[in-house]
């Protein structure tokens, strides 16, 4: 980081160019007085602050804190990004960093070595999931954050990080010196072939960074290589934030003509308005399409879902997406900094934004909330079925979200699935395929053996209820009256850990077998096991391997 030492000089570097741009930006030109005499008070107040203070400031600080608090005024992707921010940001945009390609997880103060990246640096120098790292560069990790080991972590690729290890598989501790390298994070991180007869081309986006549509392109190449007689694709955007436009774009044009609109982005300065259109030639535009999206799909995932829902290319099957119909662009600041800002909303073929929540009617508490469904305006597909704006991409197929038991969410919580799936690997040199995995009984009760005596003690929803029932009644004086009665029933609802154990059997079956899979076959191989038991992914297979209802998906209702 950059020492900044005159405080007057600051202010009118990185700080105020950017509120200075802030102001430039949001007000007419007829304004400049209100926006130069604003700038100047808030220039003069800092010099104040940093001359008569009891006590030192920290000017990077203290201006950060003011430009995050400004920025709050506005909307949640409207950010300040200071140059100790930069390299997350990149990793954010184009999914690669400097390091070694391993996750850090911290379990009583202590910190271990979580998922190891495929192919990594990390994976090359023989760090294991469970491994604990004792200490990077000669600093001991007790009692660090995870924030801070993952800057000891990175660096530029080539450059070299010594670690201390005590290996988990044989409990001694060893040294190791990992040279950095260029990690990326692919956003295609899966694909496959898929349903009865393996002829649905299956591919899981998770992130729209550069070039994300050639490896989409790519994936579906080398899939209908494998199966020519392919018969539909399946593209996988739940939990995709979103990303690069352009991208996007081009993603659309996998499945439409060339020339054809997917978006057009509309902000206050008309000049900058723009149509982005479809420029090469497609991959199939006749193949039936299906598109996964659930409540964290937004905004690339949303035009994509979107436009291909407005042109009746495909159909979209989930939940209702997020409804992030916002542009951001990133503005230099000067020191390496950088503002990303709101600047344009984008709509999609038929006209509509997408866009959820209302940033620009706040409440009197400050808070935001949705677009009023009595605003929500209708326009109409391609072929004229009826889409809303302001709420999201609702699909044509609805799936209700799975309810993860208390169980489970406490296991995993507790690392108890991570801790015996490293047991587990230490056991066994080798597993069947990813897709064909699974324990035996046997096993199984291996594991529940294995979680005798450990604490994850819980409280189900009934207990929890109970609790504040119990909690009102004493308040309004009822308790004593009906106390026995409350001792019975709260008697009845207890639960018991081994039984819950074997209700909830299939469930915790299922972790377990993903984290013991990803030991062995990384992030794909946990995506390949998890695709078994999907259930929107089977309700997708049910329609695309039936034509007819497919069709009728795609038709205008009477």
């Amino acid at each position: 980081m950059k020492k900044l030492k005159p405080i007057a000089g600051f202010i009118t570097g990185a700080a105020l160019m950017a509120v200075f741009f802030l102001f430039i930006q949001a007000k007419p030109a007829d304004s400049y007085f209100e926006i130069s005499k604003n700038l100047d008070i808030f220039a003069t107040l800092f010099k104040e602050l940093n001359t008569y203070y009891v006590d030192p400031v920290q000017p990077g600080k203290l201006v950060k804190t003011g430009i995050d608090a400004m920025l709050e005024e506005l909307d949640p992707y409207t950010n300040y990004i200071s140059e100790s921010d930069i390299e997350d940001f990149e990793f954010q945009v184009t999914g690669k960093y400097g390091g070694i390609g391993a996750t850090m997880h911290r379990k009583d103060d202590l910190i271990y070595v979580g998922d190891v990246y495929e192919s990594s640096p990390a994976q090359k120098a023989g760090l294991h999931p469970g491994d604990q790292v004792i200490s990077i560069d000669n600093q001991v990790l007790k009692g660090k954050t995870i924030d801070e080991i993952s800057v000891l972590l990175k660096g530029s690729p080539g450059t070299q990080v010594s670690m201390k290890i005590k290996d988990v598989y044989n409990g001694q501790e060893v040294a190791k010196i990992i040279t950095r390298g260029e990690i990326e994070v692919s956003s295609v991180p899966y694909a496959g072939l898929i349903g009865k007869n393996k002829d649905i081309a299956y591919v899981r986006l998770t992130q729209f960074t550069p070039a994300c549509s050639r490896l989409v392109r790519n994936s579906l190449d080398s899939l209908k290589k494998v199966k020519p007689e392919l018969k539909s694709v399946l593209l996988d955007l739940r939990n995709n934030p979103g990303g690069l436009l352009d991208e996007a774009v081009s993603i659309c044009n996998l499945f439409v003509d060339q020339g054809q609109l997917v978006v057009t982005t509309k902000g206050k300065i008309p000049e900058l308005n723009e149509e982005f259109k479809t420029k090469g030639a497609p991959w199939d535009t006749k193949i039936p399409l299906a598109i996964l999206v659930n409540s964290s799909s937004a905004s690339a995932s949303e035009v994509v879902s979107g436009t291909i829902q407005d042109l009746d290319r495909g159909i979209i099957i989930g939940e209702r997406s997020y409804g992030k119909g916002l542009v951001q662009t990133t503005r230099p600041l000067g020191y390496n900094a950088r503002l990303k800002l709101t600047t344009a909303k984008y709509y999609t073929p038929s006209g509509r934004c997408i866009q959820a929540i209302d940033y620009s009617h706040r409440k009197a508490d400050g808070s935001v909330g949705k677009i009023a469904d009595s605003l929500k305006k209708t326009y109409y597909t391609k072929a004229g079925r009826k889409v809303l704006s302001g709420g999201g991409v609702e699909p044509e197929v609805h799936t209700d979200d799975e309810v993860i038991s208390k169980l489970a969410v406490t296991l995993y919580i507790k690392n108890y699935f991570f801790d015996y799936a490293t047991v587990y690997a230490k056991q066994h040199p080798a597993i069947a395929p990813a897709g064909t995995f699974a324990l035996t009984p046997d096993e199984f009760n291996q594991f529940a053996k294995w979680l005798e005596g450990k604490d994850y003690s819980y409280k189900t929803e009934t207990e929890e209820a109970l609790d504040s029932l119990k909690q009102i009644a004493t308040r309004e004086k009822y308790f004593d009256a009906v106390k026995t009665e409350f001792a019975s029933l709260q008697s009845k609802v207890a639960h018991n850990k081994a039984q819950d154990l074997q209700m909830h059997k299939e469930e915790v079956t299922h972790f377990l077998e993903s984290e013991i899979v990803s030991r062995y076959y990384y992030m794909r191989g946990r995506i390949a096991y998890g695709l078994r038991s999907d259930k929107e992914v089977n309700k997708a297979i049910d329609l695309l391997e039936q034509p007819t209802q497919y069709q009728a998906l795609l038709q205008v209702k009477k």
